[in-house]
């Protein structure tokens, strides 16, 4: 297993029983933003003495925005338009969303649920670029000798999922297909590591995960694949920018959307090297990021309304299901381009 995340694990289990996994998110969450907040102001602040140029200030998490950067091409593509770009990295998609929220970057990627509270929030986020469907990234596990094999099976069981994440809208929309209701199965809230933690203690039945935690669950713990989302969710990728900084930059999305693109097709025809190199920013073998490649869908491209109206359908749900709590328009998220 990669060491930060045994550390990540080992931290969560050391934590007082008094504090619940979810209370724990939201503190870890609270103060990861704050401290983001703080640093992109006073970097934003000193690069604005420096420069009379324009800066896109990029959130990212690990992955292929990490790749990206180390190439350098964004930064050499921008200069002649006096553009400057900085990095900064997030755990988490939802504390990058409050990072622009509060001002302080513009440009990130997340999946396709946590924009949707972001905007039941207020966040000002625009839709700018999305990944084609990639339903076989998300998944349901569980042990490998467990007797549950089928959906009907999860009915009263303990199923652990990231709350707020894409996998939330696979679960309830899986519920839905299978004639089960929302309520039918315990939701037990945990992040990452600490759903890891306990599906290996066995303290839950199922894990809804995404890759590459999926592929390493399967490498590493025999987790046995129940069913991925093929058929019941697109589970699409987005990249996000706030409507003040579009307004006033679309030439500079455009690029950042299109050399986005250009690695992901890259990738598409040389996973094994991209496997390697996936490997190495995630601090994982590169068994499991080939697994995770080998089922992965290619390719990034502007939003448009048919992509925009799937997000739609995220939100009605969610609010259905009194998740979010207030019924969002998703035009107000639209691209000023939108097609």
């Amino acid at each position: 297993m990669p060491a930060h995340i045994e550390r990540n694990i080992a931290m969560s289990s050391s934590k007082s029983s008094s504090r619940s996994p979810a209370t724990a998110l939201t503190r870890r969450q609270v103060l990861a933003t704050g401290i983001a907040a703080a640093a992109l102001s006073t970097s934003g602040l000193a690069l604005a003495q420096k420069t009379t140029g324009r800066v896109l200030r990029v959130g990212h998490q690990k992955g292929w925005l990490s790749i990206l950067k180390g190439r350098g091409t964004l930064e050499k593509e921008l200069a002649p338009l006096g553009v400057t770009v900085t990095w900064t990295e997030f755990n988490a998609g939802p504390v990058q969303l409050e990072a622009l929220n509060v001002g302080a970057i513009d440009f990130g990627d997340v999946g396709e649920v946590p924009p949707i509270f972001a905007q039941a929030a207020g966040a000002p986020l625009v839709y700018a670029g999305a990944t084609v469907p990639r339903p076989k990234l998300e998944a349901i596990v569980v042990p490998k000798d467990s007797t549950i094999k089928s959906v009907l099976d999860l009915k009263g069981k303990r199923v652990a999922y990231n709350k707020g994440s894409n996998v939330q809208y696979f679960l309830a929309k899986l519920l839905e297909k299978n004639g089960l209701q929302y309520g039918d199965v315990q939701h037990i809230h945990l992040p990452p590591p600490d759903a890891r933690a306990a599906f290996q203690k066995g303290a839950i039945d199922a894990w809804i995960i995404w890759d590459p935690f999926l592929a390493a669950a399967q490498k590493t713990l025999e987790a046995r694949l129940l069913l991925d989302a093929s058929g019941v969710v697109n589970n699409r990728a987005y990249y996000f920018t706030s409507r003040d900084f579009v307004s006033k930059n679309a030439d500079v999305l455009k690029i950042a959307i299109r050399q986005i693109n250009d690695i992901d097709t890259w990738a598409s025809k040389n996973k094994t090297a991209a496997a390697a190199e996936l490997s190495a920013v995630l601090g994982l073998d590169k068994s499991i990021t080939e697994l995770y490649l080998n089922r992965s869908e290619f390719g990034v491209a502007p939003v448009n309304s048919a992509i925009l109206a799937e997000q739609q359908k995220i939100a009605d749900t969610f609010y259905e299901l009194k998740l979010i709590p207030k019924k969002l328009n998703l035009l107000h998220a639209a691209p000023v381009d939108l097609g």
